[in-house]
């Protein structure tokens, strides 16, 4: 009994005290925003078509829609063209800046306002990768997805360096104007009744608006660090559990796909594969999916390796080795499909979805590599440039509420 409780404080600690997976969630936060910024560019000439007012899926269509499953979307609060210009613009803006990782709790938000009222505003043009990312834009707002590879953690290492040397550190003052000008959106929206459709996405969004307030009112007027403390677990807690969604959605993708795919006569008799080669609309490059399909052999082993591969991937998670080489199988199938079928954005955002999975120390190779050829390239415009050496896991600064 004694051991029991002190497995359960010790993962209760784990749970609480830290988020946990930083690096995880710093890539998938880059990868799903990166793949959503590059759709927004490449259908901006399509932006009429796809989610304009008066597109094919007309403004009337969509509230009847959206009257009935109650989705939420921002787009259906004016059929104004100027108002669904600048809704576009600022959709490619929070991508970026989240992409960057600025202000992340905020532009979380802001990302996941531009996902899901785009998507539920044409629900009829999307794919797989649109559906994963839906959900995925959902699940980062609940993530300190800013801790590394972000300006937030940049600017959290800046001002624990200078009060270490005993500098007087400027109050934040870009966070609290964010909070207030996204405080009064969100209180005319709900005065003029335009908070779009069902009460979960406005709930998210006055909950994040609320505990930011908090965090900022404890720091600021808090006499001793325990309301801090306590809000900083709050956030460890959402964070971990967000972060174990993620990865069990991911599993669930992967463990349904494969077991639907078991009962498919085409996938058993290992033929599966040569039929989407040969569609017209998933051809870009015809000669290559022909050289693909021409061998019966490699059909056959790509479409049961397939299966194998996606009904195994959630069983490996025990087994770290075989874990990652089934990761490795499995995004380079993605990358292949983004080529071959010509499906660039279910691939990005697959292999998004799959970073999750990545091992720590893979990453911290990465960002040291990373941050070594960034060096390189700066010290070539400047020789007086100092080397900047990339911190170790437990050596990254904390941040706060809005990372």
């Amino acid at each position: 009994m004694n051991r029991l409780a002190l497995c359960l404080s010790r993962a209760i600690a784990r749970v609480t005290e830290a988020a946990l997976g930083p690096y995880q969630t710093a890539v998938v936060r880059m990868g799903f925003a990166a793949t959503w910024l590059l759709f927004l560019l490449r259908e901006y000439p399509h932006r009429q078509e796809l989610y304009g007012p008066h597109g094919p899926w007309s403004f009337d269509l969509a509230q009847q829609l959206t009257a009935d499953n109650h989705a939420f979307t921002a787009l259906l609060a004016s059929d104004s063209q100027a108002f669904f210009e600048v809704f576009y613009f600022l959709a490619v803006v929070s991508s970026a800046l989240l992409l960057v990782g600025w202000r992340t709790r905020a532009t979380s938000l802001l990302f996941m306002i531009g996902v899901l009222s785009l998507q539920n505003r044409s629900v009829f043009v999307g794919d797989g990768g649109d559906n994963v990312l839906h959900l995925m834009s959902f699940y980062l707002v609940f993530t300190r997805c800013g801790q590394v590879w972000s300006l937030d953690a940049r600017r959290a290492a800046r001002a624990s360096a200078a009060r270490a040397r005993g500098e007087r550190v400027a109050p934040d003052r870009a966070g609290p104007a964010l909070w207030a000008v996204s405080g009064l959106v969100l209180l005319v929206a709900a005065l003029t009744g335009r908070t779009g459709g069902g009460w979960l996405v406005p709930a998210v969004l006055w909950g994040t608006w609320s505990g930011a307030a908090l965090w900022w009112a404890a720091g600021r007027w808090a006499r001793t660090p325990e309301p801090r403390i306590l809000l900083d677990v709050i956030a460890n807690i959402l964070h971990n559990g967000a972060l174990f969604v993620i990865m069990a959605e991911a599993c669930l993708i992967y463990s349904t796909a494969g077991w639907y795919k078991i009962q498919g006569s085409r996938w058993q008799d290992g033929t599966a594969v040569y039929y989407p080669l040969h569609l017209d609309y998933f051809s870009p490059w015809p000669a290559l999916a022909d050289l693909l399909s021409a061998n019966g052999t490699l059909v056959m082993l790509v479409t049961y390796g397939t299966v194998i591969v996606q009904v195994a991937f959630p069983f490996t998670l025990f087994n770290r080795r075989v874990k990652n080489v089934l990761l490795a199988a499995m995004m380079t199938e993605h990358a292949v499909i983004a080529v071959v079928l010509g499906l660039p954005f279910f691939s990005l955002a697959m292999i998004a979805a799959d970073s999750v999975f990545l091992p720590a120390s893979f990453l911290h190779r990465l960002g040291g590599w990373a941050a070594r050829a960034r060096d390189r390239v700066f010290r070539r415009t400047d020789p007086e440039l100092p080397v900047q050496r990339f911190p170790e896991a437990d050596e990254q600064p904390r941040v706060g509420f809005g990372a």
